[in-house]
């Protein structure tokens, strides 16, 4: 029987600037330009999102900021500002370096029986924002890894984007049991934070957030059984008629995010055939799923909160429990939508509740195409 393979001490951070939802929203309504009928979306947007709370690299949208040459917001005219890409870029070299590597960092500080000279591979994951070398060879280069180390970067995925991040490093180490693989993976969507009328602009700016998170993937036998998750099955499906109403694309003054108000409703009309096959290994399971009681036999849900919306319809469809639902309505109301960090944030905090050995999590994220991907892992409680 081949060894499980495990996602262990996983960590997350986020930046130390706290901006909350409500002044936010007060700052998007006030801008000039904005009509009623924006000033009414803005508010329903900011308002009915589930979030009280998001991080931002942004220091300049603190309340407290004192900024003499203010790039993103002028504090003194109350104008939000329209940085040109390169600038919103440079920002994000410098600040998604500092956290990635302070993730990754973390995650090896806190794993007992690893340090730096175990790992074999580096994948690491991120859309809102490029540069080469990219955050992998910094994690590499600032904590002193090998240089022999594999690194990988997935970018421009979108918010999915940790999942086949996981899933490749348990293929990596399927095919070598040595391997000790980082995955991380760093957003700063809130760079590209900008004033609109749009509603799919609106909808994406009451949403997004900065966050990273790490954490080691292995199939090694180690001494120390620690809190982790066991990485059993992942599967890809793509519901073709949401391609426009999810989109990531780069424009002149920052990254363009659609997110229509269709987006719910089109994972909640697509989603039980989205994650059906991943229990098709399982007749008890499938059975189960079926038979609308999959949250009967799978305790845990690590569900990307893309919006409150999208949560309702996946709880609603899938008939789950608002304890299931907990972990990720938690992330979403205290730091927002982190893209492809969130759903390692929701993941952390399955296992920091106590989650008992032995049981199931469906963890699942979407993003463009409209892609969604699901995986079924399993709790190992630690010592």
């Amino acid at each position: 029987m081949s060894r499980s393979v495990l996602l262990r001490s996983l960590e997350t951070v986020v930046p130390e600037t706290v901006i909350a939802q409500d002044e936010v929203r007060d700052i998007f309504a006030s801008q000039p330009g904005i009509g009623r009928l924006a000033q009414r979306l803005i508010g329903a947007s900011f308002n009915e999102s589930g979030i009280a709370t998001r991080h931002t690299v942004v220091d300049e949208l603190a309340s407290s900021a004192q900024v003499d040459e203010p790039m993103f917001y002028d504090r003194a005219s109350g104008l939000l500002l329209a940085p040109g890409t390169k600038a919103r870029n440079d920002l994000y070299t410098r600040e998604s370096t500092r956290l990635v590597v302070e993730a990754a960092r973390r995650t090896i500080a806190a794993d007992p029986d690893l340090d730096v000279s175990d790992i074999t591979h580096v994948i690491t994951a991120s859309c809102t924002g490029f540069h080469a070398p990219g955050p992998d060879y910094e994690i590499v280069r600032a904590l002193g890894l090998p240089d022999s180390v594999q690194r990988y970067h997935l970018g421009f995925m979108g918010c999915y984007a940790a999942m086949p991040a996981l899933r490749a490093a348990r293929q990596f180490c399927l095919a070598d049991p040595d391997a000790v693989v980082l995955v991380a993976s760093v957003e700063l969507c809130t760079l590209h934070l900008r004033s609109s009328d749009d509603p799919d602009v609106i909808v994406a700016s009451s949403l997004f957030a900065d966050g990273a998170a790490a954490g080691i993937v292995t199939a090694r036998d180690l001494s120390t059984r620690v809190q982790a998750v066991a990485l059993d099955r992942f599967h890809t499906a793509i519901a073709p008629e949401g391609k426009k109403d999810m989109a990531w694309t780069i424009g002149d003054t920052g990254f363009e995010m659609v997110l229509s108000t269709a987006v719910p409703h089109i994972i909640g009309e697509t989603i039980l055939d989205a994650i059906r096959p991943l229990f098709d290994a399982d007749e008890e399971l499938l059975g189960a799923f079926d038979g609308g009681r999959i949250g009967d036999e799978v305790a845990h849900w690590a569900v990307h909160p893309g919006g409150r919306g999208i949560l309702d319809r996946v709880q609603d469809r899938l008939h789950l429990s608002d304890g299931q639902l907990a972990p990720a309505r938690t992330v979403l109301r205290e730091y927002g939508n982190m893209s492809s960090a969130t759903v390692l944030f929701v993941i952390r905090d399955i296992l920091a509740s106590g989650a008992a050995d032995g049981s199931r999590v469906a963890a699942m994220a979407f993003g463009p195409g409209l892609t969604a991907e699901s995986a079924l892992l399993t709790v190992v409680a630690g010592g």
